[in-house]
C-alpha cells in the first residue's frame, strides 16, 4: 500500500491554525454550506442518503436515513420544532478521533450542522461533548462565535432565509451518555439513562421534539458531500460502507495516532502507515472498533475495516478504534482492564448490566492471581449470554465482546492462567502489559 494518501477529512490538519475560520475558508470552507442553501432540503437529504454516508459513532446507520426519519412538514406546519444534537462524548477506550477532530478542524463538523438544520428543517442545535475534554469544549466554543460572527450561524444565513443556533455543552463525564437518549436526558438536565424504545429520537427526541442525533464525524463528511456529490463519495471505498475513515492507532505500533484512509482498508495496511509494529513483534489480538467490539487476532489482518466485512469476519467496526497488542501481551489483563471499565461506567439502570460486570472483574481479577478455576470460564460464556441482549442499551452487550472474543480465540492462555496459578506473562513484561492494558481503558 502506498503510504501517500490524498487527504479529506484531514486535509486541513497541518496547516497553520486550521481550527480558525480564516484559514477553513481557504481550503473550501463554508462552499458546502452556500451549496446546499440553494437545493432543496429534500433533495439534500436524497443526496446524503444516495452517498450512502453510515454513521461514524459506531452503529454505522444510514446517516440520510437518519435525517429522512424526521417528519419533514414545512416550517409552521409542524406544531413541535426539529432539533440537531451532535454526539461527541467520545469515551469508548482507545478512541480518539472525533477530538482530534474537533481540536484541528471543527469548522467542519459546524459546517455539517448546519446543513443539516437546514435539511431537516431543525433551527436549533446543540453539540455534546464529553466533559473531561475542555481543550476540544473550549475549540468548539470559539469556532461557533466565529462561524456565527461570520453570519454562518444565527437569522438569515446568507441571505437564505434559514437561520438557526448552536449551543455547545459539556457533559459531566458519563460514557453511558455516548448512547444516545442518555445523552439526550442529559441534555434536558436529568441523570443520563438510556430510554425504552420506541418511540425514537426521530419522533420524539430532545424536549419530546423530532431530533437527529449524529457523530461529530459523520457530521464533518457533509460538506464534503454537498460539495463533490454522492457518486464522487461513493468511488472511495467498498460500495457498502463508502467514503474516507479516520483510524485511531494505538497500542504495539511505532507511531500510533490518526490515519485517514477509505473504508475497508486493512490492519495490515494500517500498520505500514503506522511505521510497523513497535517491538519487531507480530500480532497477537486486537480491536477493530474500540474495546466493545470483539477482538480479532492475526488471522485477521487482511480484513477490509468497514461495517460488512468486519461483521462477516466476527466483529464490527465501530469506531474504527483499533488497539493492537502484540506477542507478549496477557489477552486475560487486558479483558479485566475493558471490564473494570464497563463495571464502572454502567448506569445501573438494568440487572444484566450492572451485575453481569461487577462479576466479570471479581472472575478475572481471581484469575489473574492465581485463584482462577476451570469452571470459572464456563461462568464467564453464561455470563455473557445472560447479558447480551438482555440489556437496557448496547453497554452490556459491548462489555461481553471482549470477553467472548477473547475465550473463543485464547481459551489456551486463560487455562495456562488456571494451571499456572496466575498470569504466566509476570514480571517486568507483566508491568508493560499492566501499563498498555490500563491506557487503552
Amino acid at each position: 500500500m502506498s503510504t501517500t494518501l490524498t487527504p479529506v477529512l484531514t486535509k486541513r490538519f497541518g496547516t497553520d491554525q486550521p481550527w480558525k475560520i480564516a484559514n477553513y475558508e481557504r481550503l473550501d470552507g463554508y462552499a458546502g454550506l452556500r451549496k446546499a442553501l440553494t437545493m432543496a432540503p429534500d433533495d439534500l437529504i436524497a443526496m446524503v442518503k444516495d452517498s450512502n454516508l453510515r454513521g461514524r459513532g459506531g452503529a454505522g446507520f444510514p446517516t440520510g436515513m437518519k435525517w429522512q426519519f424526521i417528519p419533514q412538514a414545512k416550517p409552521g406546519e409542524d406544531p413541535k420544532p426539529h432539533y440537531v444534537v451532535v454526539n461527541a462524548d467520545e469515551s469508548e477506550p482507545g478512541t480518539c478521533r472525533d477530538v482530534p477532530l474537533m481540536m484541528n478542524d471543527p469548522h467542519s463538523m459546524i459546517e455539517g450542522i448546519i446543513i443539516a438544520c437546514y435539511a431537516v428543517r431543525a433551527e436549533h442545535a446543540f453539540i455534546y461533548i464529553r466533559g473531561e475534554a475542555i481543550h476540544a469544549i473550549r475549540r468548539v466554543t470559539a469556532a461557533v462565535a466565529e462561524a456565527e460572527a461570520a453570519g454562518y450561524i444565527g437569522e438569515n444565513i446568507l441571505g437564505s432565509g434559514f437561520g438557526c443556533r448552536v449551543t455547545v455543552h459539556g457533559g459531566a463525564g458519563a460514557y453511558i451518555c455516548g448512547e444516545e437518549t442518555a445523552l439526550l436526558d442529559s441534555l434536558e438536565g436529568r441523570r443520563g439513562q438510556p430510554r425504552l424504545k420506541p418511540p425514537f429520537p426521530a419522533t420524539n427526541g430532545l424536549y419530546d421534539a423530532p431530533t437527529v442525533v449524529n457523530n461529530a464525524g459523520s457530521l464533518a463528511s457533509v460538506p464534503y458531500i454537498v460539495l463533490g456529490g454522492a457518486d464522487w463519495f461513493k468511488k472511495m471505498g467498498p460500495e457498502g460502507s463508502p467514503g474516507p475513515c479516520i483510524y485511531s492507532l494505538s497500542g504495539r505500533v511505532k507511531n500510533p495516532g490518526q490515519y485517514e484512509a477509505p473504508m475497508g482498508t486493512t490492519l495490515r495496511e494500517l500498520i505500514e502507515l503506522a511505521g510497523g509494529m513497535a517491538r519487531g513483534k507480530e500480532v497477537k489480538f486486537w480491536t477493530p472498533g474500540g474495546s466493545s467490539t470483539p477482538m480479532l487476532t492475526a488471522e485477521h489482518l487482511d480484513v477490509p475495516l468497514d461495517f460488512d466485512a468486519a461483521v462477516k469476519a466476527g466483529s464490527m467496526n465501530g469506531t474504527s478504534a483499533l488497539m493492537i497488542f502484540d506477542e507478549d501481551d496477557c489477552v486475560v489483563r487486558a479483558t479485566l482492564k475493558w471490564s473494570e471499565f464497563y463495571e464502572h461506567e454502567s448506569c445501573g439502570k438494568c440487572t444484566p448490566c450492572r451485575e453481569g460486570t461487577y462479576w466479570y472483574v471479581g472472575i478475572y481479577e481471581r484469575l489473574e492471581h492465581g485463584h482462577g478455576t476451570e469452571e470459572d470460564l464456563q461462568t464467564l460464556l453464561d455470563l455473557s449470554d445472560n447479558i447480551l441482549g438482555r440489556s437496557f442499551c448496547a453497554l452490556g452487550d459491548g462489555a461481553t465482546s471482549p470477553v467472548s472474543s477473547s475465550i473463543k480465540y485464547f481459551r489456551d492462555e486463560y487455562l495456562a492462567h488456571v494451571e499456572g496459578h496466575g498470569c504466566p506473562f509476570s514480571g517486568d513484561m507483566g508491568d508493560r502489559n499492566r501499563e498498555l492494558a490500563g491506557a487503552t481503558a
